[in-house]
């Protein structure tokens, strides 16, 4: 008796350790979880404090992709400003020849030597330009190729073989470093 007499009992005389807890969470054991503080508010502070961090990373994010823009488009058009530099300062020499050809076409009488300056200042023109990247596209009695040649017109071919081919060049095609800047105006067999 003096086992019952120690056990525990609530206010209503039941016995303690019978008693069905309601406020117990099954998954967990005993009650303490349930009367711990609540700690929502420093979770919400938590929180805050990293949606203020993630906010200004983003901020700083964004300024310097808008800095980075801004850089490269200051290159961009410092860059085409400045594209042609080298082209122009090699073309020099040659208008400096056009210059001399033509002091001498205004004061000479032989055509022959004429020619022959004349001649000179247009090769020099064309390795100056093939210096820089300039390259003749190859076009008469070739296959007619839709992405390098623009058909002015087709003509009878003289031949069997030349149909369908490049019979004439009317305007010069030319590559820059293996890229086509201008097409080649033709004239096609048909």
């Amino acid at each position: 008796m003096a086992e019952k007499d120690m056990k525990e009992k609530d206010k209503n005389g039941q016995d303690m350790s019978t008693r069905i807890d309601i406020n117990t969470d099954e998954n967990l054991s005993g009650t303490t979880h349930l009367n711990e503080p609540v700690t929502e508010e420093s979770e919400v502070e938590k929180l805050k404090t990293e949606l203020a961090e993630a906010k200004d990373k983003y901020l700083r994010k964004v300024a310097e992709f808008d800095n980075f823009k801004r850089r490269s488009a200051k290159e961009r058009i410092e860059l085409i400003q400045t594209a042609g530099k080298e082209v122009i300062a090699g073309m020099l020499d040659v208008l400096d020849d056009c210059d001399r050809a033509q002091k001498q076409l205004e004061t000479s009488d032989d055509t022959i030597e004429l020619k022959e300056g004349v001649m000179l200042v247009f090769t020099k023109l064309r390795n100056t330009l093939q210096a820089r990247g300039l390259k003749a596209m190859e076009t008469l009695h070739q296959e007619f190729n839709p992405d390098l040649h623009e058909a002015v017109t087709e003509i009878p071919a003289p031949s069997d073989q030349m149909k369908g081919k490049v019979v004439d060049e009317l305007v010069k095609g030319y590559y820059l470093n293996d890229k086509i800047i201008r097409h080649a105006k033709v004239v096609v067999g048909k």
